[in-house]
């Protein structure tokens, strides 16, 4: 039945656009029409301390709160999210602080800042939400100091009274000061403040003199003292009897403070020269040029006889090139009595104001380093007791504190060893310029200070032990066996490559012969590697697990020089890597036409190659063991009626088989050559040569 389409009236255009027209009007009226309204949730926000409970419980019973803090205001130095915890401010550091606490109010600006705001850490003395002491401290009074400062150094017999009342805001600013040490005052001015320079007592105790001119500190402790009336510890004798008249005018002089001698005249009037010389004759230059106040406070000092400054401090006021880190210090000079361990005062009868000869010096701490070079054969400079030429005796950042680099100090001495060991190889201690690898500083048993004898394999098994452990079941070279390395090898560098002695031929043929005709008389042929001298080529200088120390087994050895060879045996030999006898994959399907047959000669034979070849010389050509006719008749019998009639009766001494046949491979299966006369490959010998029958 056939089927037809039901076809709908078409409208006229004004009833469509009627149509469009009312369907708009109802969308908009249904829009406008209003709906019935709907709860509308509320987000309410809480407080921090809602959550953070631990912290309110903690810090708001405090007596000293952070205004922003009792205000509830976190937000104006935290993130409201954060970050990760514990990074939640607004600004880094002291920014935080200075968004209300004004840096000029502060006094930043002026000459001294304190550490601490300097370092941005004002979190080092206040809280930041809340503390028991005020303004806001984490510990009250001197104990808020001795978080940094040692305690000890405050708290001696004799404690400064404004310390034990007042504590350190007596006479220090908190944040900054124009003056040193964050003083509230100049120092005398300070002073003064609570000593009156007036009272009898206080002219009294110095005898009169204006002190209020001078410096107190130069005789009295700010803090605390060992010593009575806060004198420092290491005080002059004159100061401690009070006898001020033994280097200074009177009291009622126009001068008073001026001394009666001038220089080192007035301290030699009761320290003698003689005696402070002790028999030296080599003087320190400030002592010699009558400087003691270079060295000395003339009054007191919290250092040992009213040195100026503590220990190597001192020294290193005028001696700054010896002010260096060391990354290996000599402990004489970093610890103990530092450089008086080595050195005298005053003066002294050697150089360098050192204590004695530089043998006797040294070992007296480090007598060992003698006792155990007794019966060896010493270093010439250990023996001659010159320990500085290679030593650095204030520490140094090199290897047992050497002046330099290891090698740097030994070339000083043997100039012509670097230009004699840098060579093309060169040996990975010299390069690194570790000579103690090889060899000893101070003495040995051995000659050239080795540190065992030199044919002592244990000299290179540190370095070269997996190297040095001889094949098991294989062949093993002698002298690598019996540890002979350097019978081979130079122990510094070669510019040969192995750092060998000589030219690897050359080296081989001195124990292994160099004139082959002691084996064969004539030669005709010889090994390409043997007559270039590269015996490694096939063989390894150590140790193989195969015999002669071959490298490869046959034919592999001989196949990666004969690459040409490998090419055409490969197709037959690869059905390792997954390809047919074809030399193709097993699952690879094209339309290529397929690869040509190659025959293989004697499959066994070509295992291995010596069956037919010499490895180095041979009386034959192509290094063949034999000549060729009895070569090949070992397996191809001459007498067979097939052979004779396939060669035309001609007499085998007559023929040579290389001139028809290819010795190894062939796409031939009789192994013709791919080059052949055209009569020859037609089997029309007669074209050419006269043939007799038998």
């Amino acid at each position: 039945m056939k089927k037809t389409a039901l076809t709908l009236p078409r409208l006229p255009a004004y009833v469509t656009v009627f149509l469009l027209l009312a369907a708009g009007f109802l969308i908009y009226v249904a829009a406008c029409v209003p709906t019935p309204s709907r709860p509308t949730g509320k987000f309410a926000r809480k407080q921090c301390l809602d959550c953070h409970t631990e912290f309110a419980a903690k810090y708001l019973s405090m007596k000293d709160v952070h205004a922003v803090v009792k205000e509830k205001k976190c937000e104006d130095c935290h993130l409201r999210h954060g970050i990760i915890p514990k990074l939640l401010l607004k600004r880094e550091g002291n920014q935080t602080c200075y968004f209300c606490h004004e840096e000029e109010k502060l006094g930043l600006g002026k000459a001294v800042v304190h550490t601490a705001m300097k370092n941005d850490k004002c979190t080092a003395c206040h809280n930041p939400h809340a503390s028991q002491t005020s303004p806001l401290l984490k510990a009250a009074g001197s104990d808020l100091c001795y978080q940094c400062h040692p305690k000890q150094t405050f708290e001696k017999k004799v404690v400064h009274k404004a310390l034990q009342k007042d504590a350190c805001a007596t006479c220090h600013f908190s944040h900054s000061s124009d003056q040193a040490n964050l003083l509230k005052k100049k120092e005398v001015s300070l002073c003064m403040s609570c000593h009156d320079v007036k009272q009898a007592a206080f002219k009294t105790a110095h005898r009169g003199y204006p002190v209020e001119t001078a410096a107190c500190r130069g005789c009295h402790s700010p803090h605390s003292s060992t010593q009575p009336n806060l004198l420092k510890t290491s005080a002059h004798a004159p100061v401690v009897k009070l006898d001020c008249q033994k280097c200074h005018n009177t009291s009622a002089s126009q001068n008073p403070f001026a001394t009666t001698q001038s220089g080192a005249k007035l301290c030699e009037e009761c320290h003698k020269a003689v005696d402070l010389k002790a028999g030296g004759n080599i003087e320190h230059l400030p002592f010699q040029e009558g400087k003691c106040g270079i060295c000395h406070n003339p009054h007191a000092s919290e250092n040992p006889v009213l040195l100026a400054s503590k220990g190597n401090t001192l020294c290193f006021a005028c001696h700054t090139d010896k002010n260096v880190p060391a990354g290996v210090p000599h402990k004489a000079s970093t610890e103990g009595r530092g450089c008086l361990s080595c050195h005298q005062k005053h003066a002294a009868n050697t150089k360098n104001l050192l204590l004695a000869e530089t043998e006797p010096l040294c070992l007296g701490c480090h007598a060992k380093a003698k006792t155990t070079q007794k019966d060896h054969m010493p270093h010439e400079p250990f023996s001659e007791g010159k320990c500085d030429v290679c030593h650095n005796p204030h520490g140094s950042n090199f290897y047992g504190m050497l002046k330099s680099k290891t090698d740097t100090v030994c070339y000083a001495c043997h100039l012509d060893a670097e230009i004699k060991f840098r060579k093309t190889n060169t040996h990975l201690p010299v390069i690194e310029g570790k000579c103690e690898t090889c060899h000893r500083s101070h003495g040995a048993a051995q000659k050239n200070l080795l540190l065992t004898a030199a044919d002592d394999p244990k000299l290179c098994a540190d370095c070269h032990g997996d190297l040095m452990k001889p094949a098991v079941g294989g062949s093993n070279h002698e002298f690598f066996q019996n540890g002979k390395c350097l019978k081979c090898h130079d122990a510094h560098g070669s510019d040969i490559a192995g750092m060998i002695v000589a030219k690897q031929g050359f080296l081989c043929y001195s124990c292994h012969g160099t004139d082959p005709t002691e084996e064969i008389q004539e030669i005709k042929s010889k090994h390409e590697p043997v007559v270039a001298g590269e015996c490694t080529k096939c063989h390894s200088p150590h140790k193989a697990n195969l015999r002669d120390l071959l490298l490869a087994n046959y034919p592999d050895l001989c196949l990666a020089c004969h690459l040409d060879l490998k090419a055409k045996m490969k197709p037959q030999t690869d059905e390792a890597a997954g390809g047919g006898s074809d030399g193709t994959a097993d699952n690879q399907k094209t339309d290529a036409p397929a690869a040509e047959k190659i025959y293989l000669h004697a499959p066994a034979d070509l295992n291995n190659c010596r069956i037919c070849h010499k490895p180095h010389f041979a009386a034959q050509r192509a290094l063949m063991v034999r000549p060729i006719q009895p070569l090949c008749g070992k397996c191809h019998d001459y007498k067979t009626p097939s052979f004779n009639t396939a060669h035309l009766n001609i007499d085998v001494n007559l023929m040579d088989c290389s001139k028809c046949h290819d010795a190894h491979t062939s796409t031939d299966p009789k192994f013709f050559k791919m080059t052949v006369h055209k009569p020859f490959a037609d089997k029309a010998c007669k074209d050419c040569h006269i043939v007799e029958k038998p």
